[in-house]
């Protein structure tokens, strides 16, 4: 218990509707999340900023890419839709995926930008940077 009887536990911040946050600001982080041919829509259309994940279980580079966009879901206000190509191959065949790991940005449900391949960490964080602080919007 801290003074005047408020306790705290370390580690486990919280906003008030449940979800992660950043720091002392209370910014929502993203998540990562299983999406199908069937919820894809959905799953870009839910959330102002969606990195989609075109993925697949043989995929050597997609394995190595997994760890990367779980740590940028934990640290960022995006949300990682990760679609398993061998699965679910129809949104990847109309968006035009012709290899993977391939990486769709969608903002508001648009579209915003697009790259095929592994991605180190900072390349990557550079790249969503630079589309997300865009005053396009």
């Amino acid at each position: 218990m801290r003074e005047g009887g408020e306790s705290r536990v370390l580690g486990s911040k919280q906003s008030l509707i449940g979800g992660p946050v950043n720091g002392d600001l209370g910014e929502m982080m993203g998540e990562v999340k299983t999406v199908g041919d069937a919820d894809f829509e959905e799953a870009v259309n839910g959330d102002e900023w969606v990195l989609v994940d075109f993925w697949a279980p043989w995929c050597g580079p997609c394995k190595a890419l997994g760890p990367i966009l779980e740590q940028i879901a934990a640290d960022s206000p995006v949300t990682i839709a990760k679609v398993n190509t061998d699965t679910d191959s129809m949104n990847a065949a109309r968006l035009g995926v012709r290899g993977i790991p391939a990486l769709f940005l969608f903002h508001n449900g648009k579209m915003v930008a697009n790259q095929a391949g592994m991605v180190p960490k900072p390349a990557l964080m550079g790249w969503l940077n630079q589309h997300m602080s865009a005053n396009d919007f």
